[in-house]
């Protein structure tokens, strides 16, 4: 098992995620819009990754992902850094009887030379590489863990989130903290720690020449964002005509590189 990354922001973000781990899949229980990201990002994957590949998930939480694409064919290799979210990865294969299909590993994205193998994607999910600020050191790894041709999606934070920047006309100032340079602390279950906020172009510069763009698509442009857990249910009628529009809009530039997140896939042609 690996150790937690040397550094106060590491540690600061494992302790945070080992608390939020005992009440995060709760938030996510009757959550429509939430409910609906996570399809959005199952589809795009399984559009491009041909069920039955082996999947390397990074900060893949308490596993729901990991389960939710071992039930639609795939073997998942799960990591996190969290030892919390670890234990709930290790729940939910005994709860489910899932074998090998599900493995897991307390492993920070940025120590994937500790990871044995070979997989047909890596992804990432809601924004977990908003850790950190140079995602180089992520990518520096991938070309080892990638058969030729492999995929790797990732589910990142933009600076444009339009339901966010809305809210400055309220006067809610956190609504222009995307735009902020150098990110902004964020606050998990008391800890507090930086985030980062991440273009559509920056993200595919840190991939490098050797990775090139399959799919782009933003993820809740106009819908409420991931902590709005009460909207759809709310204002049925207008969640779904935002829904409509949202759909719509997701992979029309630029609102492909806009929302709640953004879902970039880069294909490995080393």
């Amino acid at each position: 098992m690996s150790q937690v990354p040397v550094g106060d922001h590491f540690e600061r973000v494992a302790t945070a995620f080992s608390q939020k781990a005992l009440v995060y899949d709760e938030f996510g229980r009757d959550h429509e819009n939430l409910t609906r990201m996570r399809e959005k990002v199952y589809a795009h994957i399984c559009r491009l990754v041909p069920p039955g590949g082996h999947l390397l998930e990074l900060n893949a939480g308490t596993g729901l992902d990991a389960v939710a694409l071992v039930q639609r064919g795939y073997r998942v290799h799960a990591t996190d850094l969290s030892p919390g979210m670890v234990a709930q990865i290790r729940n939910k294969i005994v709860r489910y009887d899932l074998g090998d299909r599900l493995t897991v590993q307390q492993c920070s994205f940025t120590a994937l030379d500790e990871v044995n193998g070979r997989f047909h994607a890596v992804y990432s999910n809601f924004g977990g590489l908003n850790c950190i600020d140079d995602l180089s050191l992520v990518t520096r790894h991938l070309p080892r863990l990638l058969f030729p041709g492999g995929i790797v999606t990732w589910v990142v934070m933009p600076h444009i989130c339009p339901w966010e920047l809305a809210h400055f006309w309220r006067g809610v100032r956190s609504a222009l903290r995307r735009l902020r340079p150098g990110g902004v602390l964020a606050n998990v279950e008391g800890v507090r720690f930086r985030t980062y906020y991440f273009s559509v172009n920056e993200v595919r510069r840190a991939f490098g020449p050797q990775f090139r763009q399959v799919a782009l698509e933003g993820l809740s442009v106009v819908t409420p964002t991931a902590d709005n857990k009460h909207f759809a249910q709310r204002y049925p009628r207008l969640y779904r005509q935002l829904v409509r529009l949202d759909d719509w809009l997701c992979q029309k530039r630029p609102f492909s590189g806009w929302g709640d997140f953004f879902i970039l896939s880069m294909r490995y042609e080393g």
